[in-house]
């Protein structure tokens, strides 16, 4: 299925024109049919010549029902722009038009109706350039008379090559469903419509609607009864657990969307006369889908606007906005832009000077990616579990940087090198201590888990019972160099701890030996033994391989080493609760 919305000077007969395509009545309310005027959507549908099926979002075209308009094409792939032959460009085909220009449709079809009253030449003369400056070029012109059926097989010719050139939604898109009518019907509940731009909504699934969860009980389309309904389409819900809804609240997916009510944006001015982001009024109206919700708008330099909405709603990074002034005077245009959502979760801007420099910040992050994805929004971010950037429209495509943690990888370099500073300056203020604790890294680094921390963790930084230690490279000179000669004195036997005579031949006394140890570098048994990081649990390993329990001298010989070592490492095996003294001579492991 395909959706179009009609757009266009109210009496320039829209409603005619979809009646006469698919022989439905649009109007659905009795005011309507005896005033002649579209006051409220109007839906009807038929089969294109090749099999297509077409459904028409009928809107009005009266300046006082603009709000109305915009409910109805803001879900809409495609319009189709009518105008009168014997009336021309009137007011209101300019401001549809500036409102599709502010929402970014690019798919459309010049429909010039009443050719039974006057040659269209001219109001075909007259819509191109306009057409052409809203960046629609290129448009179809049929030219139809609802009335007397004349050119309407050519334009079903022509909505067929609309509509097949349409982008194809993504059936597995995560759902968002504007609700642009709703109702309650006896025995049934609560049943909203819309249309359905991608994704797919089944009978059973669990949604969102404003807010709140909700259980799909039923599915129509086009009338027709429906288990699943795959965007394109127009759909109407039954849902269970909601009370009845107003239009412009919207059916999602549960985490696939952020609800939020503060957003940063790049404005778009749109129409004549053009208007600059920094003259846009504090107050206006914001347009997403079928809502119009009110909001305050503060620009923060160059093209970016903040813009804190009277209520949350469902954004991803990317959407388009469109932003009008409700107290213009009504004889003016009173869309005054289109905007992109550049943040869904901007930060406060406290300090002096920040609004300037959030704004160069979001600029710059455009140049680099016309489209916002993954990379842009860990560029404004830092870091971000994939459940935010899934919210945020962005889903990774990747492993994490860290389990669920992304992390921007100029930001993670960062990290990376402030961790060894901060290893190394927690070392100076800590002498007494083996090493810093990773829960002390993560608070100087602000970051927000441990987890990141220790993945941080590389050369010539090292993990050790939970604590951060700085290898070799941290060492002095000297100092590094005896350690990494001990290193090879202990890699065939790694459990003859050196004597005195051999340390002080190396050059470590007790305070290159105090030093050794705060780095990592060397684990202290007790006074004066002296092995490698992670012996002792090597020696807790071999030990465990004994018969259960074992002597002093059993240690000794499963070691290959002397009781001058094997007495305080057991001793440091039992501080450590990898052994456990059973008598006078005996131990076991744990």
């Amino acid at each position: 299925m395909h959706v179009v919305a009609t757009a266009g000077h109210v009496d320039h007969g829209k409603s005619t024109l979809v009646r006469a395509l698919t022989g439905m009545e649009p109007d659905r309310l009795d005011e309507e049919r005896r005033r002649g005027l579209t006051i409220q959507l109007g839906y009807a549908w038929t089969a294109l010549p090749s099999g297509e099926r077409l459904a028409f979002v009928d809107v009005p075209g009266h300046e006082r029902f603009l709000a109305t308009m915009l409910a109805g094409v803001g879900p809409v792939p495609a319009v189709m722009f009518v105008v009168a032959a014997d009336e021309g460009w009137m007011p209101q085909s300019e401001e549809h038009l500036v409102a599709l220009e502010a929402l970014g449709v690019r798919h459309c079809l010049l429909v010039v109706t009443r050719s039974d009253l006057a040659g269209p030449a001219g109001a075909v003369e007259q819509a191109r350039p306009r057409l052409d400056a809203a960046g629609i070029g290129g448009v179809e012109a049929v030219t139809v008379s609802g009335r007397t059926g004349q050119g309407l097989p050519e334009l079903r010719q022509a909505l067929d090559r609309l509509v097949s050139g349409l982008p194809r939604p993504d059936p597995a898109a995560e759902v968002r469903l504007w609700v642009d009518r709703a109702f309650s019907v006896t025995g049934s509940g609560t049943v909203i419509t819309g249309t359905l731009p991608a994704g797919t909504v089944s009978v059973g699934d669990e949604l969102l609607l404003a807010g709140e969860p909700v259980r799909v009980r039923g599915l129509e389309s086009l009338k027709e009864p429906r288990d699943t309904v795959s965007g394109v389409a127009r759909v109407a819900v039954n849902l269970r657990g909601h009370d009845v809804s107003g239009r412009g609240e919207a059916l999602v997916t549960p985490g696939g969307w952020t609800y939020t009510d503060l957003i940063d944006v790049s404005v778009r001015p749109a129409g004549a006369p053009r208007h600059e982001s920094a003259g846009l009024p504090r107050r206006l109206t914001v347009h997403v889908g079928s809502a119009a919700v009110a909001a305050e708008a503060r620009h923060l330099g160059g093209s970016v606007v903040r813009l804190r909405l009277a209520r949350p709603l469902p954004l991803h990074l990317g959407d388009v906005l469109l932003l009008r002034d409700p107290g213009r005077d009504r004889s003016e245009v009173r869309v005054l832009a289109g905007a992109s959502v550049l943040d869904v979760r901007p930060p406060a801007l406290g300090r002096r000077g920040a609004a300037r420099r959030r704004a160069a910040l979001l600029e710059a992050a455009l140049l680099e990616t016309a489209v916002p994805g993954m990379a842009y929004a860990l560029r404004l971010h830092r870091l971000l579990r994939a459940v935010d950037l899934r919210a945020m429209g962005v889903p990774p495509d990747a492993p994490g940087t860290s389990g669920e943690w992304y992390a921007d990888p100029g930001h993670w370099k960062e990290l990376g090198r402030r961790l060894v500073e901060e290893v190394r300056r927690y070392a100076a203020g800590h002498p007494l201590e083996p090493a810093m604790p990773v829960e002390a890294a993560r608070h100087r680094l602000g970051l927000p888990d441990r987890r990141l921390v220790t993945s941080l963790v590389r050369p010539p930084l090292a993990l050790h019972a939970g604590r951060i230690v700085a290898g070799p490279a941290g060492l002095p000179e000297p100092v590094a160099r005896a350690v990494e000669r001990l290193r090879r004195d202990l890699a065939a036997r790694p459990f003859q701890a050196p004597d005195a005579g051999r340390l002080a031949g190396l050059g470590l006394g007790p305070r290159e030996l105090a030093a050794a140890e705060r780095a990592g570098s060397l684990l202290r048994v007790a006074e004066g033994i002296v092995l490698l990081p992670g012996a002792d649990v090597r020696a807790a390993a071999l030990l465990s391989r004994l018969p259960q329990p074992f002597t002093v001298s059993q240690a000794r010989h499963a070691l290959a080493t002397t009781r001058r070592v094997v007495v305080p490492l057991l001793e440091h095996l039992d501080r450590a609760g990898l052994t456990e003294r059973l008598d006078e001579v005996h131990r076991r492991c744990r």
